[in-house]
């Protein structure tokens, strides 16, 4: 095709595009289940969120899990359209045919309460002309979901992909062999800094607020349960155990050599940190399984916390 053919293709395909912009992807949505305190628990558990506010009476939910109470689970829902899927079927066919998901944003105008009944819509609000990425060219596409508690506005979600095709990638030039991969550096800021440090010295510290006594980790500017901005440090035991885990194979990484198991660990002083479990071979890390810490140097510039199994 010629410069001239190309243009007006891609000027037909945007015209297609955009006629689905403010078509409705859900309507009359309704949440599977009233808003509840054993969903609350969960979610403030798994975030590790002991905000007092989402328990006790007159809890409210966090307000970050405005789409939680929209999902469909594997069921799905009723009142979905055919719009949406019509969308990604035109993509699809113009070649657009992986997907990420990139951003969402949310707009939070009243708190959810135990037993409010939620109720949505969602529309195709926008398609983005042809944008070209690291991963490949294509299409944004951004959904807006209305969601109300017993009828009244409660929060706006926004989420947004990219549809593209991927870029081809081109093989590796042949040259001299590259230099040994070095593991990605750590993001060392003010807020962190005084972590780092410990770790130079072989000491994992643990945030202490001064005014609640409540530990925190990972590092952080002010206090997530009285909002205190004052704390001082305790050094950690070195003692923990597994809570969760999982072992990576795939993608490889540079510097990375899978499988290896990557682990929440609990830490006696109650607190969680993720990172590598080493001593004991993949496959043999289990919940709840005792681990110990230790300094692991990766490279010659580079040192890190890790964990040892030990043994049963």
């Amino acid at each position: 095709m010629t410069a001239d053919e190309t243009a007006a293709a891609e000027a037909e395909l945007l015209r297609r595009l955009r006629a689905f912009e403010g078509r409705p992807a859900a309507t009359d949505g309704r949440g599977k289940d009233p808003v509840n305190a054993p969903m609350i628990r969960h979610w403030c558990e798994a975030m590790g969120d002991a905000n007092p506010a989402y328990t006790g009476p007159g809890a409210i939910a966090p307000p970050t899990m405005l789409q939680a109470w929209t999902m469909g689970g594997l069921s799905g829902h009723t009142g979905r359209s055919t719009a949406y899927d019509e969308l990604l079927a035109l993509l699809d066919g113009a070649g657009c045919t992986s997907v990420v998901a990139t951003d969402c944003e949310q707009e939070y105008l009243r708190p959810l309460r135990p037993g409010d009944t939620v109720t949505f819509d969602a529309v195709i609000e926008s398609v983005s002309p042809r944008k070209t990425t690291r991963l490949g060219t294509g299409h944004f596409v951004t959904t807006r979901m209305d969601v109300r508690a017993d009828g009244e506005l409660a929060g706006t979600h926004r989420f947004r992909i990219l549809k593209y095709a991927p870029a081809a990638i081109p093989p590796p030039p042949k040259t001299a062999a590259a230099p040994e991969a070095q593991r990605p550096r750590p993001v060392v800021n003010r807020d962190n800094q005084g972590f780092w440090d410990g770790v130079r010295d072989h000491r994992l510290l643990i945030q202490r607020c001064t005014a609640c006594a409540t530990l925190r980790f990972p590092w952080l500017p002010g206090c997530n349960a009285c909002s205190s901005p004052d704390w001082d440090t305790v050094e950690a035991s070195g003692a923990g155990t597994v809570f969760s885990y999982v072992v990576m194979h795939h993608p490889p990484f540079p510097a990375f050599d899978p499988p290896y198991a990557v682990a929440l660990v609990e830490l006696a002083e109650g607190v969680r940190m993720i990172s590598n479990i080493t001593g004991v071979p993949h496959d043999k890390v289990r919940i709840g399984l005792p681990v110990r810490l230790e300094f692991l140097r990766v490279d010659g510039t580079l040192e890190l916390p890790v964990f040892r199994g030990e043994a049963a």
